[in-house]
């Protein structure tokens, strides 16, 4: 669905974008990372088409945004940080406005409908957009996206400015609009990015630094691999039994938990080899209670830390 080759992006000297490659498949929502400075918002301003690149390539279904612009930003619901919002507007005024200027072919009344209650602003439809909060800004603005049915939803920074709840809610519509959409998504939240994205890229000083799964991210660049897991039952026993595993490496006691009535547990086993299912099914055979369970792999802020950090050791911005 989106393809984008070899792009760069100069500033008289300095290489905001450097050579970035990476494809999106349909239906996939991809987390796109980086520091502020480090070339990700670039990106997906050229992406979008609101930027031209010094050179490379962005294919948005089969339409090359500086060849094609007209039909390949069809192709796109583009969210900015900061929504382009006519606050002295109701919400009515504004998405008939933005359908107006988008030139949208589908039937009007019943299109800005479908989009109010697909981002559930039907309530504030006849509101003024100034007095509404800032969660329901941000699901002004998605709407302001979604007109026209695009293909590709790119978002930079949807939750920014939102409490916990309104986070939660925008995080579930999104997850629910990639079952019709592909997704770019940026985001400084990487809980957020770990929940919502199937894939993650990376992007330092320019450059692709990472592109895969969380969790194959999270495997491949951790060095330790192990289980722990708390455990109510008899001590030796629960080592006996979990030593048994098909594929298990090592079973070690880690200490005594809960006034003696729980124990801690550190499992490896072999490499690639998820154990969690059988663990929980031969602890809940014996009626012994699986307290917690985590991994010492490292996760996606580990991640992100390790691949944006400052060689100079000065920690900082790209």
């Amino acid at each position: 669905m989106i393809e984008v080759k070899n792009l760069v992006k100069l500033y008289g000297d300095k290489r905001a974008v450097d050579d970035v490659t990476f494809t999106v498949q349909k239906g996939e929502i991809l987390g796109f990372l980086g520091q502020n400075g480090a070339g990700k918002s670039t990106t997906m301003n050229i992406i979008t088409g609101y930027l031209s690149s010094t050179s490379g390539t962005v294919t948005i279904d089969g339409h090359e945004i500086l060849e094609d612009p007209i039909e390949a930003k069809k192709k796109i619901g583009y969210l900015p940080e900061h929504p382009p919002l006519y606050l002295d507007m109701t919400v009515k005024e504004y998405l008939g406005f933005m359908y107006e200027l988008k030139k949208v072919k589908l039937p009007r009344k019943q299109h800005i409908e479908e989009i109010c209650q697909v981002v559930r602003i039907t309530d504030v439809y006849n509101r003024v957009i100034k007095n509404l909060s800032k969660g329901y800004r941000q699901r002004v603005g998605l709407a302001q996206a979604l007109l026209g049915n695009p293909d590709v939803l790119i978002l930079d920074e949807p939750t920014v400015g939102l409490d916990p709840k309104q986070m939660i809610e925008i995080r579930n519509l999104i997850k629910s609009l990639g079952q019709r959409h592909t997704i770019i998504l940026s985001s400084h939240i990487l809980s957020e990015v770990q929940m919502t994205c199937d894939r993650v890229i990376v992007i330092n000083k320019g450059k692709l630094v990472a592109d895969d799964t969380p969790d194959n991210l999270s495997h491949s660049m951790s060095t330790d691999h192990k289980l722990l897991i708390r455990v109510a039952g008899p001590k030796d026993e629960v080592s006996k039994l979990l030593a048994k595993i098909p594929g298990m490496q090592e079973v070690s006691f880690v200490g005594e938990r809960e006034n003696g009535q729980a124990f801690d547990f550190s499992l490896e086993a072999d490499k690639g080899l998820d154990i969690r299912r059988e663990v929980f099914k031969r602890l809940a055979e014996r009626d012994w209670t699986l307290l917690g369970m985590r991994s010492t792999e490292l996760s996606l802020e580990d991640i992100f830390l390790q691949l944006t950090a400052d060689d100079s050791g000065n920690g900082g911005n790209a």
